[in-house]
């Protein structure tokens, strides 16, 4: 470590200064796409036609599995007590700012999953007792849904997503308010605090995240079996956690407040973490495929069945996304991110955003296929085909933009750099 202590420009320490018009420019595009996007969920509503339903929840899981990564990362930064991460920190804390909005944004699934769930455009089937499965038979009169039904009933279900989001959100308000308080009077007291909750909410957020992935996307197949689903959705939203993490810091270090501060240790450390994280997201994906390809338990097999072939044993438009997350999502980026120049400035940036990209065909792969009931073919069901929609694309703006202007909103409230924690200067100086 240096002794020396890096001197940053004044106006990298001073409140962010980023242009209105730029905050303004994200909350109307965020807005317009959003309503735009409400439209055609309303008019899938009409029609009973839950693509529209599927393509909000695609848009508002694409950004929410970030914002929860990146909570995680935040809150397991505070507990290791890694200075280093320190500059880094803070651009988390305000990218978390997010999540409340996010959830109001999920408040359209709630209320008309829990007023109308006999609605057809309601992708669960299971909350409406008359749906007829796959299997011909009526949900109330499925054996499999009978055992599952103190858990999987519109008011339970309800009552956890509130639960979620109450968790979430009130995680992210503590640790920005003990951080930012730590601006206005220097006392260590909060950073002991940001420790203690970050030793607790790591626990309750991964509790959450776990049952919040079973709820929105497994039982989209209730049949379905798997123990691992929740780790899944821990490693994926670390991977895009770390992806979107490390681009705002590319940004404001080259072009922002950050500029003479962000290094190439700060982006060499993240990028490690993205490795180690591709490498977990890899080992889970696959033991839960290979535990179920090994046991050959049609409750379980099914559910990779229908993202691999067709009824007539042709390979359909699933097997594509399949095969591009295990050599594209996988096996690229732990290639890439094994050469340490591709650790810093944009070669990093590159596979951040490849990696975003095929974080969305994954989010794609978990909730859009599914088994609809059909008598074009013996099985007496067809699978809902890899195909974007409007409603998608649009949601993603949306959200997207919203938690732009979020995060610049957050930005001008308090110094760009926790100049007051204990271990600043430590992550200033950092180096290789």
């Amino acid at each position: 470590m240096s002794a020396e202590v890096a001197n940053p420009p004044m106006e990298a320490v001073a409140s962010s200064n980023n242009k209105k018009d730029l905050a303004t420019l994200a909350l109307v595009v965020g807005l317009v796409t959003l309503g735009l996007a409400f439209i055609g969920l309303m008019q899938g509503w009409r029609a009973g036609d839950s693509r529209p339903f599927l393509g909000w929840m695609i848009g508002l899981s694409y950004w929410l599995s970030m914002g929860i990564g990146m909570l995680f990362l935040l809150m397991i930064l505070y507990v290791f007590d890694a200075g280093w991460s320190i500059v880094v920190r803070r651009q988390l804390e305000h990218a978390i700012s997010g999540l409340k909005w996010i959830g109001l944004i999920f408040l359209p699934v709630i209320a008309l999953s829990f007023f109308y769930p006999e609605n057809n455009a309601v992708p669960w089937v299971w909350m409406d007792p008359t749906n007829i499965t796959p299997h011909g038979e009526p949900v109330g009169g499925d054996i499999l849904h009978q055992s599952k039904s103190g858990f999987l009933n519109v008011g339970f279900f309800t009552l956890r997503t509130i639960f979620y989001f109450a968790v979430w959100i009130g995680l992210a308000g503590l640790l920005r308010r003990c951080s930012f308080s730590m601006e206005k009077d220097g006392d260590p007291k909060w950073s002991r605090l940001a420790h203690n909750v970050s030793a607790v909410g790591i626990y309750l957020c991964a509790l959450c995240a776990t049952f919040a992935a079973v709820d929105w996307f497994k039982s989209l197949e209730y049949h379905w079996f798997s123990t691992m689903y929740g780790v899944w959705f821990f490693a994926e939203s670390m991977r895009a956690g770390l992806a979107g993490t490390m681009i705002i810091c590319w940004i404001l270090g080259t072009r922002g407040y950050l500029k003479g501060i962000y290094n190439r240790y700060h982006s060499y450390l993240l990028a490690c973490l993205m490795l180690a994280f591709t490498v977990f997201w890899a080992y889970i994906s696959f033991s839960q495929y290979f535990l179920i390809y090994n046991a050959n338990i049609p409750e379980e097999t099914f559910w990779y069945s229908i993202r691999e072939i067709n009824f007539d044993g042709s390979k359909n438009s699933w097997w594509w996304v399949s095969m591009a997350l295990v050599f594209a999502h996988f096996l690229f980026p732990f290639l890439y991110l094994l050469w340490y120049h591709n650790k810093f400035g944009l070669r990093v940036i590159f596979i951040s955003v490849w990696i975003l990209v095929f974080h969305g065909f994954d989010i794609y792969w978990n909730i859009l296929p599914g088994q609809i009931p059909s008598d074009e073919n013996l099985l007496g069901f067809t699978v809902r085909p890899f195909m974007p929609h409007w409603v998608d694309i649009l949601t993603m703006i949306g959200v997207g933009c919203i938690c732009m202007w979020s995060f610049i909103i957050s930005s001008r409230k308090v110094k760009s750099i926790p100049i007051r924690d204990p271990r600043i200067i430590e992550s200033l100086n950092a180096h290789e």
